[in-house]
């Protein structure tokens, strides 16, 4: 057991899935010599050589169109986006051929790809570098979408993704990648791609919450319990599929809930969540749901950066209205 960072887990999980499995090949920009923009790729070129480890051009959409031909010829392609603000250029690739190439042969192919991205903002970094795309993906038939909120997830998670048959877009939190450090026992075992986890457990209130900003969810519940506030904190991690039964199950004993996204509001995740609630757990519902989001904005520049993030304060706030319902 190994005290980690989240891009030391995704690093060590890369590791382990190349070395158990010689279809895993890995690409992207300075993946290679450099070992990627945060160091998530750093020594597989020595260990795995260039034939599986493949610097690319500055091409985002060649990167997904290259994985889903390798793809479907039988590897297991991991491609990096070096910021989730680059991945719209891979959409159609995403959306016309990935998330289709089971459908379309008739199960005759599969399409096995990771697209791996960093992901949110935090890191005082401009707009394509901070954003949260999850809820645009989520919304493809086809793909399964994975956001992380520590290292062990983060490594079991990943290669759970690189197992799949299908194609995943796996989005790392950038502000996470050096935040903590946890225990990871790398020992190849995944974690389920379709499973909730309940992190902290409460009888008042539900938070629900996926990627970096479970950080703050968790610390607004610790600051909960001292006013008598037990809380019950969720980490979706795997948004597609979604794991309606843990949250409806939590709803049904607490009452009330409160969704935490980083991305905006409109249409944003946390919005498929509430309807979900609405429509299996309405008659437990003590108050209505609240969203604690990121503004219906682009991600500002870093002097205003602080304003835009969901935060503490606006959990807390959200929580007390909550609670303030008979």
């Amino acid at each position: 057991m190994t005290e980690v960072s989240l891009v030391q887990a995704v690093n060590a999980a890369l590791n382990r899935a190349m070395d158990e499995d010689s279809r895993v090949v890995v690409l992207g920009e300075d993946v290679g010599i450099d070992g990627g923009v945060f160091r998530a790729t750093d020594g597989l070129l020595a260990t795995f050589g260039e034939q599986r480890v493949l610097d690319t051009p500055m091409a985002e959409a060649s990167i997904a169109g290259v994985s889903i031909g390798l793809a479907a010829q039988g590897f297991r392609p991991v491609a990096e986006i070096q910021f989730a603000g680059f991945a719209y250029a891979c959409i159609d690739q995403m959306v016309n051929h990935a998330s289709r190439l089971r459908s379309r042969t008739r199960g005759r192919l599969t399409c096995s790809m990771v697209l791996r991205a960093p992901a949110g903002g935090g890191i005082k970094a401009i707009e394509h570098h901070s954003e949260s795309p999850e809820a645009m993906f989520a919304h493809i038939p086809g793909l399964k979408v994975v956001m992380p909120s520590s290292p062990a997830r983060a490594y079991g998670l990943l290669l759970s993704a690189i197992r799949d048959p299908d194609p995943v877009v796996f989005l790392e939190p950038t502000r996470l990648y050096r935040a903590a450090r946890e225990d990871v026992t790398d020992e190849g075992t995944g974690l389920p791609l379709e499973t909730c986890f309940t992190l902290r457990p409460g009888r008042d209130l539900t938070l629900v919450s996926w990627g970096a900003m479970v950080r703050e969810t968790l610390e607004a519940a610790e600051h909960l319990a001292t006013e008598n506030i037990e809380a019950e904190v969720i980490d979706v991690a795997t948004l597609k599929p979604l794991d309606s039964t843990a949250i409806l199950a939590s709803v049904a004993r607490t009452g009330r809930l409160i969704i935490v996204h980083e991305a905006p509001m409109t249409c944003g995740y946390g919005a498929e969540i509430a309807a979900r609630v609405c429509g299996g757990a309405i008659t437990s519902l003590l108050a209505p749901i609240e969203r604690v989001t990121g503004y219906d904005t682009m991600t500002p520049y870093l002097r205003t950066e602080a304003f835009y993030m969901p935060n503490v304060a606006r959990i807390l706030a959200a929580a007390r209205r909550t609670m303030a319902y008979a």
